[in-house]
């Protein structure tokens, strides 16, 4: 007898789960718990304009706009991403996001959560115990220490589903796309959205007529 397939409830994070950019989010804690990373704001707001105008690509704009993170030691970021879960990340959830986990969950679906965001801060989102797997964006760990360089590739657009079917492999398991689910607020993820049976878009403004629109408070 063969093994039932598991069927998949993908969620975006920023704007799909969170009401806010977490980066963003992460940024400003930080910066209020230490001062000093406030000399890398300039280089910061350069990478957010040369990425609107197209000179860098997301994943460069990335590593410049997190510089802020470079030396931090890493059991120093594992205090600090505890404490911005417990304190701002937990607070900007979507209701609607959160509900629509748990109904899927008791149907027996797996919850994923696939983000282009920095994956060593979205992990503390396993302390929302329906949630099965975290993927983000990594980025590299020297002799203990944070760099700004991101390991691998940007998690974004067909790169997530690359992490995806990496992870879905490793772990020997066998999907029925079909039946799964994908939320996200960004055609972005149209990569994503064309896997599944069940897409969704999260408070999209814009006229779109091929996948379903949900409005989530």
């Amino acid at each position: 007898m063969e093994n039932e397939k598991v069927k998949l409830a993908i969620f975006d994070v920023d704007f799909t789960l969170t009401k806010r950019e977490t980066l963003i989010e992460f940024y400003r804690f930080v910066l209020r718990k230490k001062p000093y990373l406030i000399k890398y704001i300039p280089r910061s707001l350069k990478a957010a304009f040369f990425y609107v105008f197209k000179i860098y690509d997301a994943g460069k704009a990335k590593e410049n706009f997190i510089s802020f993170i470079e030396g931090i030691k890493e059991d120093d970021m594992k205090k600090l991403v505890k404490e911005f879960y417990e304190k701002r990340l937990s607070k900007i959830f979507y209701k609607d996001a959160i509900e629509y986990m748990e109904k899927l969950k008791k149907q027996g679906y797996k919850i994923y959560l696939i983000s282009a965001s920095a994956e060593f801060y979205l992990n503390e989102l396993y302390n929302i115990t329906i949630v099965d797997k975290v993927i983000g964006t990594k980025f590299t760990i020297n002799h203990g220490v944070f760099s700004r360089k991101i390991e691998g590739k940007n998690c974004k657009g067909e790169e997530k589903v690359n992490r995806l079917m990496e992870v879905l492999k490793e772990e020997n398991i066998d999907v029925d796309f079909g039946k799964s689910y994908m939320f996200s607020d960004s055609l972005s993820d149209l990569p994503l959205f064309n896997l599944v049976g069940n897409p969704c878009l999260i408070n999209y403004r814009k006229k779109y007529n091929k996948i379903k629109i949900l409005k989530w408070k």
